[in-house]
């Protein structure tokens, strides 16, 4: 074990303590690793470099307080909104490390203000750090930490394999801009579970670069189970940034509250990659703007809002067209929804296409907020409203019940072979149909 204090540290929240946890780690790394210990009391420090077979402990009473100095913070190169850039060094960094851990019942604390007031007045030079970035690391553990005003994303694992990150509670103001909980990027094999996200944007965001990231690396192979997460812009959402793909999601036994959205696919056309196999079970959500998404004309970002890109009608077919498929919700409830129970919009040319939605059950606010559901050009606000389709191929819908909407439970438009089966209108502010559909196949209708 190897204590800070040790290599000089000092822990009255002034003195700045960067050079000593740093030689610590080092010396830990070269004797054949061990942990590098962080007793109670407040550390000020600037960015920290993880190394190899080291664990940086945090006891419960430590905080690592990162210091507002930018000119701590030098100037590396890192991914940023998925592609590869000059970026302000990372709170935590880690680069091509294997056996690294981040434990203990201590706190970080990003000093975010500082830096969100730099991107609100356009005043930042670089992008801001990211509280915890490993890239191109191998077997990474995050556990039982507090995390709290990230200066951005929280943790943004980019390229690593075999990551577990458990027991961590993120605390970001509702308000602060990009503040995302958890954004594992082109990685394999993660395991996210226990956790409680409070952020100022999305809780967790799956990632796999955009068209302009060089690299080709899907997102993949990933387990989210028994986690909280309230505020942010979505509970857990998929790209926007996918082209490397993202393959094998398993998402169990969670909770999502005031997440404006829950969960949430996004990408648009020419951005290439494909989302398939995405499985969600047992999951609660309380006062959602909506609950499933899955837009492929997604508005935001560079390009999103080029003419062609934004075109309903369909495009030819290549490699940089992107695919929603095989996306699986069941037994989940959906309480106090604000505007819409479900919104699927495919690409003319490129269907969202074999899905199923079991034992799910949604009501609508008594006092519905409007609101857009999916971010694409020419959308409107809308509010106590149900599923609406567009584009879409093989989508079955079994024990359904939606209560409360004001009009169709079902609108499906240009689509073909959808299945409805035991699905409940109930409570319809407008005596509504349960379906209507415009220019469909192939529709199937075994309901109540």
């Amino acid at each position: 074990m190897y204590n800070i204090l040790d290599f000089g540290a000092v822990k009255d929240g002034k003195t700045l303590c960067t050079k000593a946890i740093n030689e610590a780690l080092e010396k830990c790394s070269l004797e054949g690793g061990g942990k590098v210990y962080v007793p109670a009391g407040t550390f000020l420090t600037g960015p920290i470099y993880l190394k190899s077979n080291t664990e940086l402990h945090l006891e419960a009473g430590a905080t690592l307080l990162f210091t507002d100095d930018i000119t701590q913070y030098e100037v590396v190169d890192s991914r940023w909104e998925g592609v590869l850039r000059k970026c302000y060094a990372s709170l935590i960094n880690a680069y091509n490390e294997e056996n690294i851990s981040l434990t203990g019942r201590g706190t970080l604390d990003g000093q975010g203000e500082f830096w969100w007031k730099l991107f609100r007045n356009k005043e930042n030079e670089y992008p801001r750090p990211k509280m915890i970035a490993p890239y191109e690391c191998k077997n990474v553990l995050i556990r039982d930490l507090t995390l709290k005003n990230s200066p951005s994303w929280t943790i943004n694992t980019i390229l690593c394999d075999n990551i577990t990150i458990d027991n961590i509670t993120i605390k970001n103001p509702y308000d602060s801009p990009n503040t995302d909980g958890i954004d594992p990027e082109s990685c394999s094999n993660i395991h996210i579970s226990n956790c409680h996200i409070d952020v100022g944007d999305d809780c967790i965001a799956i990632k796999a670069g955009t068209e302009d990231t060089e690299e080709r690396v899907a997102c993949k192979n990933i387990v989210i189970e028994n986690c909280t997460m309230v505020h942010g812009h979505g509970g857990v959402v998929l790209g926007s940034e996918m082209s490397g793909s993202i393959v094998n999601v398993a998402i169990n036994n969670c909770v999502f509250e005031n997440t404006d959205r829950g969960i949430r696919l996004k990408s648009r056309r020419y951005r290439g990659g494909v989302v398939e196999d995405i499985r969600v079970n047992n999951v609660i959500m309380e006062n959602v703007l909506c609950p499933f998404i899955a837009n492929l004309y997604y508005m935001w970002g560079p390009r999103g809002q080029d003419p062609d890109v934004c075109d309903k009608n369909p495009a030819p077919v290549t490699k940089d067209t992107p695919a929603f498929r095989r996306l699986h919700f069941s037994n989940m409830t959906c309480k106090n929804v604000n505007a819409s129970a479900g919104f699927f919009y495919g690409l003319a040319e490129m269907y969202v296409e074999d899905c199923t939605f079991e034992n799910i059950y949604i009501s609508i606010s008594d006092n519905a907020k409007p609101g857009i559901p999916a971010m694409l050009v020419g959308a409107e606000e809308v509010k106590e409203k149900g599923f609406f389709l567009c584009n879409t191929r093989d989508i079955k819908f079994n024990n359904v019940t939606v209560v409360g909407v004001d009009g169709p439970a079902f609108e499906i438009e240009n689509s073909e072979n959808i299945t409805l089966s035991n699905c409940v209108n109930k409570k319809n502010r407008s005596s509504s149909p349960l379906l209507s559909q415009k220019n469909c196949t192939n529709i199937k209708e075994d309901a109540e």
